[in-house]
Formats: C-alpha cells, sequence, structure tokens
C-alpha cells in the first residue's frame, strides 16, 4: 500500500488514505515521491472551478521530486523532477508516496538537489528568468523595484536581479517580513518615501496584482515597465487613461503557460546556480498528514516561501 492525499469532492480538503501500490508499466517511470510541491495551482484546480479538472476521487499535486524505481530509460536511483503530462490537473498527481507516470512527466535532475528545493524551485526560479530576461529585457545596473520580496517568487526575482547587475528593492506588506528578503537586496515597506520620492527604479516586477498594481507602477520612472506576475491581492485593476498614459510606465505580462517551454529550457542552469548556492528558495516544510492545514496557511497567505509536504 502506498499513501496518497486525495480529494474527494471539490473545494474541500484533502484526505490522506492508503491506496494500493502502483505497478511498474511498460514505457512509464515508477518514481518514489520524496518531496511534493503545494502551489496556487493546485487550490485552484481543487476549488472545481478551473478548466481543467480530473475526475474525482483525485490525487493532488502538479510537482514533485523522487528518485526512479523502475524505468525503461532511466537507472533506479535517479533524481527526478515530476511536472507536467497532465499531473494534477488532468488525472492523478504527486501528492503520493509512489507513483507510475509517462516519461513526459519525468525531467532527470543534473546535479542533484535537496528533495524539497528540487520538488519547489521550477515555478519560481523559471518564472523569474523569463520575467527578467525574456520579458522585462533587463539591462545590467538598472534600478529594479520587487513586491513580494519575501514570497517565493519575489525572492527569486531579487536574486535573479541581483546577479544580472541590477541594483533591487524588495518590498514586503508587514514589518516582520522585512528580514526575509534576499541578502544584498534592499527591504521597504510599501510607504516608503524613496519608493515614489524619487521615482528612479526603471523596473517593477510585481508579484501581487489588485487594485493598487497602478499606484506601484508610479515607483518607476516615466518610459520604464512594470512585469506583473500575480494578482494574489486580487484580479482587478482600474486603470485612468489619461493619467496611465502621463504616467508613461509600460505593462508588460508575464504569460508562463506560453513560455513553458522557454521556462524548461532555462531550467539546467538554474538548477546549476541552485547546487552551486547562488540561488536559494525558501520552504516550508509539512508533513503528508499534515496536508490539509499546509493548503489553509498556503490559502491565507501565511507561508513563507515555498510549502512543500515530505514522506517520512
Amino acid at each position: 500500500m502506498t499513501r496518497a492525499a486525495r480529494f474527494h469532492g471539490w473545494g474541500v480538503p484533502p484526505v490522506v488514505e492508503e491506496l494500493p501500490e502502483p505497478a511498474h508499466k511498460p514505457g512509464n517511470v515508477l518514481v518514489e515521491v520524496r518531496a511534493a510541491a503545494l502551489g496556487h495551482l493546485d487550490l485552484t484546480v481543487a476549488s472545481g472551478s478551473f478548466g481543467m479538472r480530473p475526475e474525482l476521487p483525485y490525487i493532488g499535486g502538479v510537482e514533485a521530486a523522487g528518485v526512479v524505481l523502475d524505468s525503461d530509460t532511466l537507472a533506479p536511483g535517479t533524481q527526478v523532477l515530476l511536472r507536467g503530462g497532465g499531473l494534477g490537473l488532468l488525472r492523478d498527481g504527486c501528492w503520493t508516496e509512489r507513483v507510475s507516470v509517462s516519461p513526459k512527466a519525468v525531467t532527470p535532475m543534473s546535479p542533484p538537489l535537496e528533495p524539497e528545493v528540487a520538488a519547489s524551485f521550477f515555478v519560481p526560479a523559471t518564472t523569474a528568468y523569463v520575467a527578467l530576461h525574456d520579458v522585462a529585457r533587463l539591462e545590467p545596473g538598472e534600478e529594479v523595484v520587487v513586491t513580494g520580496a519575501a514570497g517565493a517568487v519575489g525572492a527569486m526575482v531579487a536574486q535573479q536581479a541581483r546577479l544580472a547587475g541590477a541594483t533591487v528593492t524588495g518590498v514586503v506588506g508587514r514589518a516582520d517580513q522585512l528580514g526575509q528578503v534576499p541578502e544584498g537586496v534592499r527591504a521597504a515597506l510599501p510607504d516608503d518615501p524613496e519608493l515614489s520620492a524619487g521615482r528612479s527604479a526603471s523596473l517593477l516586477v510585481d508579484t501581487l496584482g489588485g487594485g493598487d498594481l497602478i499606484g506601484r507602477t508610479r515607483w518607476v520612472r516615466p518610459g520604464g515597465r512594470a512585469v506583473v506576475i500575480g494578482y494574489v491581492l486580487g484580479s482587478a485593476v482600474t486603470v485612468d487613461l489619461p493619467s496611465w498614459l502621463l504616467d508613461d510606465v509600460a505593462l508588460l505580462p508575464v504569460n508562463m503557460v506560453r513560455h513553458e517551454r522557454r521556462a524548461r529550457e532555462v531550467a539546467p542552469a538554474l538548477v546549476g546556480r541552485l547546487a552551486a548556492g547562488e540561488l536559494s528558495v525558501a520552504v516550508e516544510r509539512f508533513d503528508l498528514s499534515e496536508i490539509a492545514k499546509a493548503l489553509e496557511l498556503l490559502r491565507d497567505g501565511r507561508v513563507r516561501g515555498r510549502a512543500v509536504v515530505t514522506f517520512g
């Protein structure tokens, strides 16, 4: 038997239960899961309102890391990232001790990472890279402001902007989060007078969205740009066109669905930087038995970095 976290209805917490051991199928990869990430996409799918819905009951989880137990092409013990192939979206996902999956959902990891990092790095690291380099086209020497800099994506954006030669200010929502901003990044609260007084920044990377988005673009000088990644503070914003034209700050969206191929291209180099200690991902660990609590904390924005369940 293998433990798994399954949803039996839409909008309700998952239940941890024992299920029959998955058998290795020819052509598939049998993986022992060591750590699985919890993300907002998991919450969205579980709500039942998303365009893709697995058939109930289903095992949640769209990404995880583990080691190969049996495969036609990969050596046993190879560390792999599990992501794609409809995992957790169209079929059972990764919140289980062992899983048999299509090779399309398996990416070998080299060099290997700590399981919790391997399970959770892909979204924040590749999103940050695409936002900075493909969308914003960041140049060395720029001044960059990053909102949500204590969160997984925001912290990764701040780190990668510094590595690219930018001067970075990381904005957080509460005073107790100031110490969670990555090293070498100036930490600030939204009411910091330096943000709006000089408007010296050329780029804002916004992970928050919501009604105050346009106000935050006024931290950027005219002719600058604001790259928008998320909408955790709300999905709607009102734009007063005359004022926006006068501000002269371009709004640039980051659509990672469209950039999925690019994300997979840049992931190996980012894995190397994580292994070398040039980048880091903050994770908060939970046992699989605590998954309902972890999802509640994630929904309420009370997780530092990325939430990860482990299989002890």
